[in-house]
């Protein structure tokens, strides 16, 4: 998911991207219409349109690891994602995080019904930093693929992907 980017290549702290992944607006697209995704909450309309799938993800393939890249590379990475969504056979519908003011703004896909092992193996070959997950009735949770800097072990909505960061 893309975040605030100073020059391209700077990192951004991660207790700063975490922030910005926690305070983001999630959208997804069915036909002509555009609906809320909210990390500490259900996916009720996913839910109503797949009601045989268990399971939802939203990831992207733009600026891995939240490093700003150019327009051109982020496409190219997201034609690629996109090509192993449709191999995969599983539905997947089109999707944004963005700031709540728009200052920036990432494509994504949300896929549904996938398996969260190969979910994370997905994010993982595109450079994800963060992605979003929800299994059915339950809240969305932010997956951070990072161990868990201070001030944010309460955080009842996010799962820590590994136990010691190598950012």
């Amino acid at each position: 998911m893309t975040t605030p980017h100073g020059d391209a290549g700077h990192r951004t702290p991660l207790a700063e991207l975490v922030r910005a992944y926690l305070d983001a607006v999630y959208r997804w697209r069915h036909d002509d219409d555009w609906h809320d995704l909210s990390i500490g909450l259900p996916a009720p309309a996913l839910e109503l349109l797949y009601p045989e799938a268990d399971t939802f993800g939203m990831l992207s393939a733009w600026n891995p690891r939240s490093v700003e890249r150019s327009e051109a590379v982020n496409r190219e990475a997201d034609a690629r994602l996109h090509e192993e969504l449709a191999a995969t056979g599983l539905a997947y519908l089109p999707a944004f995080g963005s700031a709540a003011d728009r200052s920036w703004r990432e494509p994504g896909w949300v896929v549904v019904g996938m398996a969260l092992d190969d979910f994370d193996a997905l994010s993982r070959r595109h450079g994800q930093l963060g992605t979003l997950w929800w299994t059915r009735g339950k809240a969305g949770r932010l997956r951070v693929d990072a161990a868990c800097p201070p001030g944010f072990d309460m955080e009842e909505h996010i799962d820590w992907l590994r136990e010691e960061d190598d950012r």
